[in-house]
């Protein structure tokens, strides 16, 4: 039982990763953040929905009947090549972005190489499956292992993070801490009257055809993100706030492209160049507060 669900296990995620590199509007600036850009420069972005493709291909080997041996075969040289990766990235370009299981920014950290190693231990695994992992999932001891394996993989994604690990800190910090806040909480409302009395949102506010869609709060800064049009194109627009100060002149904006490019920048780097606090733009749904 233990070797046949891992077919399963394995199929998921490596469902999941190709498919965020094939089919998500930010792959081609997430490649651009990894260390493929510093080893094969444009051709990055390619390579990377190559693999995305290669992962798809081997989810639906994995998943459909039966099990064979090439497949945990592939899964092993496939995983074997993910740990390969990460330590070239990790010597190399230790700056750099994984781009292993989603969109958002993540360092290769000892994360990256537990998670890839869970997936090497379970590549080897299957090779020992007698049958298809349908054949054992109604066992709840089968059920109850899926669930734990793909519980650890995710717990070992910092890419994830946001959707479980900083909802539960915020959870504690709220129970333990009730009334301990020592940054106060400044209204969302306030920000963006300040924004909009800054010289920075009368440069760019022509572009913006959006309400506010994100925002997040970094230190002293909360970012706010719009979306816009700049020369025909779909844009983002970057506002960055200060959060416990009053000063609509030291905000800075950006208008980044869909392919990560800043179209156009404010009181920030010069145009061509994106800014770091830029970098962490996502899906509007990803509002951190």
């Amino acid at each position: 039982m233990p070797y046949t669900v891992q077919a399963l296990v394995l199929g998921a995620v490596l469902a999941w990763s190709g498919a965020l590199k094939l089919f998500s509007r930010y792959a081609p600036a997430e490649a651009r953040r990894t260390a493929l850009a510093g080893l094969l420069g444009e051709k990055a972005v390619p390579a990377h929905r190559v693999l995305g493709g290669a992962e798809l291909a081997l989810a639906a080997l994995f998943l459909a009947p039966p099990a064979l041996t090439a497949e945990a075969v592939a899964g092993i040289a496939l995983t074997t090549g993910f740990l390969a990766y990460l330590t070239y990235a990790a010597v190399a370009a230790p700056d750099a972005s994984c781009g292993c299981l989603g969109s958002r920014p993540a360092r290769v950290t000892w994360r990256a190489f537990a998670r890839a190693g869970t997936l090497l231990a379970a590549a080897v695994l299957a090779l020992f499956a007698t049958g298809a992992w349908y054949t054992s999932i109604l066992d709840g001891r089968a059920i109850a292992l899926v669930i734990g394996e793909l519980a650890l993989v995710a717990a070992l994604s910092p890419e994830l993070d946001h959707h479980w690990l900083t909802p539960l800190r915020r959870l504690r910090v709220r129970l333990t801490h009730p009334l301990a806040s020592g940054v106060p909480v400044i209204p969302l409302d306030a920000t963006v009257t300040q924004l909009v009395r800054s010289g920075a949102w009368r440069a760019t506010s022509a572009l913006v055809t959006s309400d506010v869609t994100d925002h997040w709060d970094e230190g002293e800064w909360r970012f706010l993100a719009y979306t816009a049009r700049y020369d025909g194109e779909a844009a983002t627009a970057v506002y960055a706030v200060p959060r416990l100060r009053y000063d609509p002149g030291a905000v800075r904006a950006a208008l980044v492209a869909e392919d990560g490019a800043t179209l156009y920048a404010v009181d920030g780097p010069p145009p061509g160049e994106v800014p770091s606090w830029a970098l962490t733009v996502q899906t509007p749904e990803h509002v951190r507060t």
